[in-house]
């Protein structure tokens, strides 16, 4: 037998398995081959989308199920032993793995992430893979884990789940990092993940398998919600069952269970002898969970503080999608750095979150509007003579026909798009959630004379609303459609299917920011919901440039006064971020804020109207995939990222011709920032893919597809198959002709029109032979189309 005829998978079942096998790993339970651990991101280009490349490792090692520990990448013999390295290593980092393999066949190179004295890489015979537990006391020994008591901690088990859900692998990162931690005796702990990454289910994990070994016995789980206690405990938590656990409701304690979840406002109160939270001897909990600790907690006053120093005997985890960090505000300060960081721009590189894009509208009077002299409001009062602007609306001053366009712009989306998309409008306070409500009712009132609650306000100060809430954010759910609302969405409610996502009001925070952009990320395949859309009227999104935003390329799309509020249909739309649930309320200009999470001061406001207000005149605008916003023209900006894939033109041929999928390498190119669809539309040419490459980049001239096809005709070369053969051959051609070279690549090509009609997919293949002479003519035919020799 010769190695070197021997596939990869042939490698990997001859010589790798036997070799970890022998080494005492157990096949079943401690070794996973060929592991995707990430989705794919979602590509989205107009109306459709796909997803991109997932990562895939060729065998992840575990000491116990969800605690990994070694990674192997294996090669053909044809290739050098170590040739996987830097891919195995890019890994490891995603997956924390501290020990890396790679193989041929022929031995293992070995590096060892716990070494400190120099020696990281070694090569090893196949008879001298290490053993999971000679690989476990050198992971222990080098994170100071050193204790019979701290070893039972990090290798105590997960909650084996019936239904065979797993952790995703950032998920066995923080409850694996955090555990480590707790073993380890810190006792403040923070998590940062992004929105819409499963914080909860990582808190379960992270608590169930401290209370199993018995060194956390009672548990508080704090929140900001109600709605998010009920949904904890009946959700992630209920394997722990009902009879250890409790929900203080009214502030009253019962002291006869294991794990108990809470209000905040619940255990405190201004009135010290209310402080239901001291009912509690201090040293009553073991451990406290403080899920959205970036709110309350974060502040030296706050009420979470208070429990917390309360209770400082008590390990104590943070978890946050946002970290404050101000100079009066801060959790880092209190919780130390996270032990575990899994940002939005991660989530969505891996496909779990939802990438996104954004229309931009500016109006006539957003940089600034004087009244005229003396001149009265509605109400009859003078308003004062001075400049007003985007920071003033709504605040201050309030413009029918700004409020009356902003409704009509989003009604223009949705009438385009889909009119039962899920949309949230954040205002700048109640009584603009208000108005803004009645103007998107009268945009919309054929849809409201049907369905009353179309569109709803949801506010702290509306029980009808509040009402609604439930119904607003359940999948099966399809009314309400749209909700208007300042604070009380912004963050603790889920809401999965949430496509359009409005800025109407004016923020300043990264935190505030990113919490209202969650509300879009959660991923909803089988419904459809793969990305959503942000329609900014205030210059929110001027946050994408700073650099504490971890967000990812985007696309902006500024209409112009007569444009379409649609972005076209060849722009690409691509923009990854953070998850985070909704919150909805604010205050009026005539009472007190009576919202659940913030209080303003209630300002005098004025409104106007007869005031002409128009959308002006913007250009498109693009991020890259820094997160930066381009400031060159596209074209500029593509052949740049052309260019650091392929150095020369031949390089590129070579690449393209060897590519065994051109959608596989165009799917690439837009993972790398080379958005062909934007671009096209840019350039104003309809050009294959290739073309648009070679022309933008490398100064080639430009044929379209039908100049392609037409050559490939003239040359004749078909006449050598066989007559069937010629009728498959020119139907692709056809085909290639009018939908591009993806289109003749798929499997099922043969079974649509027309190709259908000259014959069966089975008998088509036979015209040419075998299967791998059909597949050879597929490549000739691409060569013939691109010309390459």
């Amino acid at each position: 037998m010769n190695k070197k005829d021997l596939s990869e998978r042939d490698i990997c079942s001859k010589f790798i398995n036997p070799a970890i096998q022998k080494a005492g790993w157990n096949m079943r339970t401690q070794v996973r081959e060929e592991v995707s651990f990430t989705d794919g991101r979602i590509i989205v280009q107009g109306n459709l989308y796909t997803r991109g490349k997932n990562k895939r490792a060729d065998y992840i090692l575990y000491y116990k199920s969800n605690i990994p520990i070694a990674i192997i990448e294996a090669k053909d013999n044809k290739k050098a032993v170590g040739h996987g390295m830097q891919q195995a290593l890019e890994y490891s980092e995603i997956l924390q793995i501290p020990f890396v393999f790679t193989s041929n066949g022929d031995s293992f190179v070995f590096h060892d992430k716990t070494n400190t004295d120099g020696s990281l890489e070694q090569e090893l015979s196949l008879d001298n893979f290490p053993s999971p537990e000679t690989l476990w006391k050198k992971y222990l020994k080098h994170t100071n884990i050193d204790t019979p008591e701290a070893k039972e901690i990090v290798e105590k088990d997960y909650y084996a789940d019936d239904s065979g859900m797993t952790p995703r692998y950032y998920q066995q990162n923080a409850v694996n990092r955090t555990v480590e931690a707790v073993a380890k005796g810190q006792d403040k702990i923070i998590l940062v993940m992004a929105t819409g990454t499963g914080k909860t289910y990582t808190a379960f994990n992270i608590i169930w398998r401290l209370w199993k070994t018995g060194v956390k016995k009672r548990i508080l789980f704090l929140a900001d919600r109600n709605a998010l206690l009920t949904q904890t405990k009946n959700g992630d938590f209920s394997p722990f069952g009902n009879d250890i656990m409790h929900i203080i409701k009214n502030r009253k304690i019962d002291k006869s269970y294991q794990i108990y979840f809470a209000l905040y406002q619940g255990l405190t109160s201004n009135e010290e002898e209310k402080n239901a939270y001291k009912e509690f001897s201090q040293d009553f909990f073991d451990l406290i969970v403080i899920d959205e600790c970036h709110r309350g907690s974060a502040s030296e006053a706050s009420a979470w503080r208070e429990v917390l120093t309360y209770f400082n005997t008590a390990t104590q985890i943070g978890l946050t999608a946002t970290p404050k960090e101000t100079k009066d505000v801060s959790n880092m300060e209190y919780f130390g750095e996270p032990v575990y960081t899994y940002s939005l721009k991660q989530g969505i590189d891996d496909g779990f979150l939802a990438p996104y894009k954004v229309v931009r509208i500016t109006t006539n009077v957003d940089e600034g509007w004087r009244p005229t002299a003396g001149l009265l409001d509605k109400y009859g009062n003078e308003v004062e003579d001075r400049i007003y602007n985007l920071k003033d609306y709504d605040k201050t001053l309030a413009i029918d026909e700004r409020t009356a366009l902003v409704a009509k712009k989003i009604t223009e989306y949705l009438k385009a798009t889909d009119r039962f998309a899920k949309t949230i409008v954040f205002c700048v306070d109640i009584d603009h959630a208000n108005r803004m409500r009645q103007a998107l009712i009268n945009e919309n009132a054929d849809l409201v004379a049907q369905h009353w609650n179309y569109c709803v306000k949801i506010t702290g100060d509306d029980e009808v609303g509040k009402q609604e809430l439930d119904n607003f954010t359940d999948v099966e759910e399809r009314l309400p459609v749209i909700a208007t609302t300042s604070k009380m969405l912004t963050t603790g409610i889920d809401t999965k299917m949430v496509k359009v996502i409005v800025l109407e009001s004016n923020i300043q925070s990264v935190t505030e920011f990113k919490q209202i952009i969650g509300r879009g990320t959660r991923i909803r395949e089988a419904e459809g919901k793969v990305y959503f859309t942000i329609m900014d009227f205030r210059k929110a999104t001027n946050i994408f440039a700073r650099p504490e935003f971890d967000g990812d390329p985007v696309q902006i799309y500024e209409p112009g006064p007569e444009e379409t509020v649609i972005p076209p249909d060849e722009d690409s739309d691509i923009m990854p971020d953070d998850n985070q649930p909704i919150s909805l309320g604010g205050f009026s200009s005539t009472q007190p804020n009576i919202d659940i999470d913030d209080e303003e001061e209630v300002v005098r406001k004025f409104y106007v109207n007869q005031i002409p207000v128009s959308v002006v005149n913007e250009r498109v605008q693009y991020y890259g995939k820094d997160g930066k916003l381009i400031t060159e023209s596209l074209k500029d900006y593509s052949k740049k990222n052309i260019e650091k894939e392929f150095a020369s033109l031949d390089v590129f041929i070579q690449r393209w011709n060897e590519s065994e999928k051109k959608e596989e390498l165009i799917k690439e190119l837009a993972e790398h920032g080379v958005l062909l669809e934007a671009l096209r539309e840019d350039v104003g040419l309809d050009l294959d893919a290739f073309d648009l490459i070679c022309h933008i980049a490398f100064d080639q001239p430009a044929l379209t597809r039908q100049e392609r096809a037409n050559n490939v005709r003239k040359r004749n070369y078909f006449t050598k198959y066989s007559e069937t053969a010629q009728k498959v051959l020119n139907s692709l051609l056809d085909k290639y002709e009018k939908e591009g070279i993806v289109s003749i690549e798929q499997g099922s090509v043969l079974k649509v029109q027309p190709l259908s009609q000259i014959g069966s997919a089975v008998e088509l293949v036979r015209a040419f032979g075998k299967k791998k002479d059909f597949d050879q003519a597929i490549k000739e035919l691409e060569n013939e189309i691109y010309n390459i020799a």
